[in-house]
């Protein structure tokens, strides 16, 4: 097994930035089940990447050692050019991991100092407790709030430390809809302001909400790394609707018969149009889009049921 050393040479981008995280042909293996199979990854400042992936994709794993907390078998991680052990990149970053334990009678804003106190520099407490609309939590204590709540008080303790990167880890599985809105608007007003993301996801709605830029992961490998446009054009699949039954065409790789009427997936969407026409039918209430970030994704996976 390659561990990390402390001599490693900052890697610099083509505008002489130094990548705030990077993962450079990373493999690991768990006993003889693979995780990670030459995993390349860059997360550049003021970046939003999200890592997208079924369960089992790598996504974890991934984030595990860009901060420090695995070795690689084969390949390199670094933060801010540096050993993601080395305290100096350490002391830049946020993190969320999935599970997190919270002191039990300690009220939000005591748990928030607590953290806060630790950097030289903090996020101060009451913009976090605005910024994850925590204000009205302040006094109660951590061990009274609901799962919602105290996903996002384990969010903002990322921010503590005003990082200059912030890395979730399914930052909001298990939430309901009202709480996930709330901790993604927490996330957004911090890139607004220029702050770095890396998060991982299998949730397409929180990478299309969230992200600029999407790395698809799926048997430990590297599918496809773009812009959420780019995923969807990547992929190929247009939905084509129609408000009236429509007849069997070729170059439909899908359908879906609805009360409403038929749905139509295709990477040829003129083609089937006008063979549509063709076989008379009215097109009737003919919508033509390119495909969402989900099937995009279904698509690129190999996913589909």
């Amino acid at each position: 097994m390659i561990a990390f050393t402390a001599s490693l040479t900052p890697v610099v981008s083509p505008a002489g930035i130094v990548p705030a995280a990077e993962l450079a042909d990373v493999h690991k293996t768990y006993g003889r089940v693979p995780a990670l199979a030459g995993v390349s990854l860059r997360v550049s400042p003021g970046d939003v990447v999200a890592l997208l992936g079924p369960n089992g994709a790598g996504k974890t794993t991934a984030i595990r050692i860009l901060l420090g907390l695995r070795t690689p078998d084969r390949g390199k991680a670094r933060l801010f050019g540096k050993n993601p052990r080395a305290p100096s990149a350490r002391r830049r970053v946020g993190c969320t991991p999935q599970e997190t334990g919270l002191p039990q009678t300690l009220r939000v804003a005591e748990t928030l100092a607590f953290a806060c106190a630790h950097f030289p520099s903090p996020t101060p407490v009451g913009d976090l407790l605005e910024r994850f609309a925590l204000t009205a939590l302040a006094r109660r204590q951590t061990g009274a709030l609901s799962g919602g709540e105290r996903r996002r008080l384990a969010v903002a303790l990322a921010f503590a430390g005003a990082p200059s990167l912030v890395v979730l880890d399914e930052p909001s599985s298990g939430l309901d809809i009202q709480s996930r809105r709330l901790l993604w608007h927490g996330v957004t007003a911090y890139a607004v302001a220029g702050g770095t993301v890396l998060l991982s996801t299998h949730d397409l709605d929180e990478a299309e909400a969230l992200a600029t830029r999407v790395v698809v992961l799926a048997r430990g490998a590297v599918l496809a790394d773009g812009s959420v446009a780019e995923i969807r054009a990547r992929a190929g699949v247009s939905r084509i609707r129609l408000t009236s039954s429509a007849p069997p065409v070729a170059g439909v790789i899908r359908r879906e018969e609805t009360a409403g009427g038929s749905v139509l997936y295709t990477r040829e969407p003129g083609a089937v149009v006008r063979r549509l026409v063709e076989h008379g039918s009215t097109l009737a209430g003919l919508e033509v889009v390119q495909a969402s970030l989900e099937e995009a994704f279904l698509d690129l996976t190999g996913e589909q049921s």
